[in-house]
């Protein structure tokens, strides 16, 4: 792709963002060092918060810029919009500063709380279709039907240009050498803009799209070289879930953008952690896109303490309730955690032989459910360093004799086999079930496991860290009536706070 200042609308999308009219709405937004993430990137990582946005999304620039343009006659017959939501909350916010009604269609996929937001700041939303291709559809239907006008999310020179005035704030602050600015990408308004502008001010910056791998749709089009319609997107990232660029958008892209970056959900998930860990504010998963694209611009790049990276974060409007797949995710974005299945003897003492090649390392999760001689499968996840510790790891566990399948690229595995590992077990007899409460600090299990009996067999163990001072596991031990009393010993002596679950209906139920 050429990065080389054209002819051919620029001047125009200078003049447009120089002029574009977004702080009746906006605020020029915090340009803010990652001192953790610059530290263990070892570069200097800057980030542009638009997620401070009185909406918590950079889209209220391009919404108003385009709205306040329209004339009265023209408000007065009110706007439609088709979004995701964030968008959406920019519409319904210039609609209500500029005293006209809106109407926004969102998919019924759309997080609560960005539908909430919209319907709260005066907007009537309309849910239609699963995806933003379907509100995009009955929208422009609804559009023509009441002679409204259609305000659209991305593929519009005055929203261009109004988003174009975030790399126009960034320039302002920073006017020392900026190695790369990395942008978040759907259908292409914001990196449109952002490059317009700063291929024609600095054009020795480099300016790089982030989409996530399974919603890669600028990506297409400039493999392509024209927009195409891909036939799915994930919604993780339900932002940037657009199935075709915008052309406008494409044009811009394919003049002024050095490359397009493409990132993994895990890898999304990671970056949110990063901003937390930085900033203690919470990033939606396209808010994210551009730090994550950027962690991987800096390992390829090899990046140095003399490079300036910026991310612009752009939007902040997440789910309470997705928080807990970020989470477990996120480790295994970061190669911090490994997750593998082992196949170990249905041997006495195998699996403390196997608990014991793992070492000292932290255990953020154990799956096995005694299944009948020779072999069992036992679900790891477990805290490393590197893709190369596990690696390590793995061998060693191998020399041993014990099987190990990597599963930290697995999606079923990640999914859904992690929640599934388990079940009856016709063939085991005299078990008893147990929750215990370990302390979380590696030598816990092993502590367990050397105080029990070799007598009595581990028929069943789970475990999963939840990032308390205490991990909560469930385990099945077969022991022998004759041996009651002596076990009562052991739980005594173990000191753990435990509870029987034996009797408890759902364990008869699913375990039994």
């Amino acid at each position: 792709m050429s990065t080389a200042p054209g002819p051919e609308r620029l001047p125009d999308y200078l003049s447009r963002i120089l002029t574009a009219r977004v702080y009746d709405v906006a605020i020029e937004s915090p340009l803010e060092r990652a001192p953790l993430l610059s530290a263990r990137l070892n570069t200097k990582v800057l980030l542009k918060r638009e997620d401070q946005q009185p909406v918590f999304s950079f889209k209220l620039r391009g919404a108003y810029n385009k709205m306040s343009g329209l004339s009265a006659e023209t408000l007065a017959r009110g706007v439609v919009a088709a979004s995701a939501g964030n968008h959406a909350q920019g519409v319904a916010l210039a609609a209500a500063r500029l005293h006209c009604h809106a109407t926004i269609v969102m998919p019924v996929t759309t997080p609560r709380i960005k539908v909430d937001a919209v319907a709260a700041r005066g907007a009537q939303v309309v849910l239609h279709g699963e995806s933003y291709d379907d509100a995009y559809r009955h929208a422009a239907a609804l559009a023509a039907e009441s002679g409204a006008t259609f305000i659209h999310p991305y593929d519009d020179p005055d929203i261009i240009a109004g988003q174009g005035t975030i790399a126009m704030e960034i320039l302002l602050r920073h006017p020392q050498p900026i190695t790369a600015v990395f942008v978040p990408v759907g259908g292409g308004g914001l990196l449109g803009g952002v490059a317009a502008y700063i291929k024609r001010v600095r054009p020795d910056i480099k300016v790089v799209g982030v989409e996530p791998v399974d919603a890669a749709t600028m990506h297409a089009a400039l493999e392509a070289g024209a927009p195409v319609r891909l036939k799915h997107v994930n919604l993780f990232a339900d932002g940037v879930a657009v199935k075709q660029a915008g052309t406008e958008t494409f044009r811009l892209a394919a003049l002024y953008a050095d490359e397009i970056v493409t990132v993994t959900t895990d890898e999304i998930c990671a970056a949110i952690k990063d901003v937390f860990e930085d900033t203690r504010s919470i990033l939606e998963p396209a808010g994210a896109l551009s730090v994550a694209g950027l962690k991987t611009f800096a390992a390829r790049e090899n990046c140095g303490p003399a490079h300036t990276l910026i991310a612009v974060t752009t939007g902040a409007n997440m789910n309470f309730d997705r928080l807990r797949f970020v989470a477990e995710r996120a480790e295994i974005g970061e190669h911090r955690e490994t997750l593998f299945a082992a196949t170990i003897p249905e041997t006495p003492g195998s699996f403390k032989t196997f608990c014991r090649l793992l070492g000292p390392r932290l255990v953020t999760e154990f799956n096995y459910r005694y299944a009948g001689p020779p072999d069992a499968q036992v679900f790891v996840g477990l805290q490393v360093a590197s893709l190369e510790e596990a690696a390590t790891l793995f061998h060693a566990i191998e020399s041993a004799g014990i099987r190990v399948l990597d599963l930290a690229g697995n999606e079923l595995a990640k999914q859904h086999l992690r929640h599934l590992s388990g079940g009856r077990a016709p063939h085991v007899e005299h078990e008893r079930l147990f929750r215990f409460e370990f302390p979380e600090r590696p030598g816990a299990l092993m502590r367990f496991l050397d105080q029990l009996s070799p007598n009595w067999n581990i028929s069943l163990f789970h475990y999963r860290n939840n990032g308390a001072d205490y991990g909560r596991v469930l385990a099945g031990i077969q022991v022998p009536p004759e041996d009651h009393e002596a076990f009562n010993q052991f739980l005594t002596a173990l000191n753990f706070p435990y509870t029987e679950e034996t009797q408890n209906p759902a364990a008869q139920l699913f375990l039994a």
